[in-house]
C-alpha cells in the first residue's frame, strides 16, 4: 500500500510593511497550518519576515512564455496606459 504524497505548498514573504509579498521557496506539509508553520521555521529563522502567504502549488496557474505574443501584445497598442508623455523633474529621482 503505498502513501499518498504530501503537498507542495509554495512560500510567499513580506519583509517590510509597504512591499509586496516575495516567492521564497517551497514547503511540504499536509493542510495550511502545518505548512504556515514550516514556512514560518524554515524561511524566518532570523526574524526577516512580517508576513507569511502559503499556497498549495496545485493551484498556482502560470501563463507560458511561449504564449508571450497573445498574453502581453494587446499592452502595446494602448499607448495611453505607459506613462511616457510626461516629464519628470530631476529632484524626483528614481520613481
Amino acid at each position: 500500500m503505498s502513501t499518498p504524497a504530501t503537498p507542495i505548498w509554495e512560500v510567499f514573504i513580506r519583509s517590510r510593511s509597504g512591499l509586496a509579498h516575495r516567492h521564497v521557496g517551497s514547503v511540504h506539509a499536509a493542510d495550511a497550518t502545518l505548512a504556515l508553520q514550516a514556512a514560518r521555521d524554515v524561511y524566518t529563522r532570523r526574524g526577516e519576515g512580517l508576513s507569511i502567504w502559503v499556497v498549495p502549488s496545485n493551484a498556482i496557474i502560470a501563463s507560458d512564455p511561449a504564449d508571450k505574443e497573445m498574453m502581453f501584445e494587446p499592452t502595446a497598442s494602448k499607448i495611453y496606459r505607459h506613462p511616457t508623455f510626461y516629464d519628470i523633474p530631476d529632484d524626483v529621482g528614481h520613481m
